[in-house]
């Protein structure tokens, strides 16, 4: 499993601008690049390189690896449309190999080439950092964000073997409850949602300025949102592998893919609606659950939360509220997520049988 090692570099004032004007140089060799790609369209590495090589090299005064580099880079985004033009903001992410790139993780400090030579700059790293590192394998990326540098470096580590669950933990995802699991417990969403709620009201405001400063502080609000979205969902994958690998079990999930097309809401929810990180929760719970051994089964989603797990009756009056359920055949009735997670487990099992505990 390739994972990503994420460290911050404390480079001085002057190796802080020699990575800023490494990186603004590198991503106009890009725009120049493409600019060629798209007259000639040629759009492979090989054929790009034989074109802009030598131009790169004496036009930009790059190192011959970062040429190869800023070439790949460009080949890279053609492939997935060659049909719009790439173009690359200056303070885009610049990718980097083993022969311009050593980590010395026992100092913690990394060499990396610039466009003044080599660089020998400190890096902060916690201790899963430092670990991941050991396995490093293939490229890192360069990022600078809200004016500090990152490395963001692949690395590969091997899967434990799956075990074979006794039974699954269905998970039912939604809004007002983030996730739900058929065993009763709630994740619930009101936090995250209030958050939200508060910050577009905040960006509503700073939008209607439109100042540099608002603009600025726009950006910084999303940011702030988006990582304690992502926190929130890291927490939650990791209890529900947690739970499933204590008790032997797999993790049943529904497909949700294409949902929002799918489904329609009112329009005062079209922003929860719209915000809803569904598939980010469903890829930390499968890496996770690939880390610990633990078997993930995706599941068909449609009425899982009309059917009754009593009597197998399906209707959209099942479900008068949206916390409530009641089985207008048999008069069955719960709490509406629980017995949705509970059908999802259910429809796991028939997809994958499991052992008898």
């Amino acid at each position: 499993m390739k994972l990503i090692a994420q460290v911050k570099l404390v480079p001085t004032e002057e190796q802080n601008t020699s990575l800023l004007n490494t990186m603004e140089r590198v991503n106009n060799a890009a725009n120049f690049i493409s600019d060629i790609a798209w007259e000639t369209c040629e759009f492979g590495q090989y054929d790009l390189h034989h074109l802009c090589y030598a131009t790169i090299r004496e036009r930009f005064s790059l190192s011959a690896q970062l040429t190869v580099r800023v070439i790949a880079k460009v080949a890279d985004a053609y492939k997935v449309d060659s049909k719009t033009k790439r173009v690359f903001k200056s303070h885009g992410a610049i990718t980097y190999d083993e022969r311009i790139l050593s980590w010395k993780p026992s100092d913690k400090t990394v060499s990396i080439g610039t466009i003044t030579g080599r660089q020998r700059i400190p890096f902060q790293a916690g201790e899963r950092q430092l670990a991941l590192l050991q396995t490093r394998s293939g490229q890192a990326d360069l990022v600078l964000q809200d004016g500090n540098f990152y490395l963001y470096q692949t690395c590969e580590i091997e899967e434990p073997p799956t075990d074979y669950p006794k039974g699954y933990l269905g998970v039912d995802f939604g809004i007002v409850n983030i996730a739900t699991t058929s065993d009763g417990t709630i994740f619930a969403g009101n936090h995250l949602n209030s958050l939200r709620s508060r910050y577009a009201r905040l960006r509503a405001r700073l939008q209607s300025k439109g100042t540099k400063s608002a603009k600025r502080l726009l950006v910084k609000r999303k940011r702030k949102e988006s990582r304690f979205a992502k926190q929130t969902n890291h927490t939650i994958a990791k209890k529900l592998v947690a739970v499933a690998k204590d008790s032997e079990r797999g993790i049943a999930l529904e497909n949700l893919k294409g949902i929002r097309l799918r489904t329609t809401v009112r329009k005062s929810s079209r922003r929860q609606h719209n915000s809803w990180a569904f598939y980010d929760l469903r890829q930390k719970i499968t890496y996770k659950a690939q880390l610990a051994g633990v078997q993930v089964v995706i599941v068909d989603p449609r009425n899982t939360s009309r059917t009754c797990p009593s009597c197998g009756n399906i209707d959209k009056a099942n479900r008068p509220t949206q916390s409530v359920f009641k089985c207008t055949a048999c008069d069955f009735s719960g709490h509406a997520d629980t017995i949705a997670a509970g059908i999802i487990a259910g429809r796991a099992a028939i997809d994958r049988p499991y052992v008898s505990a």
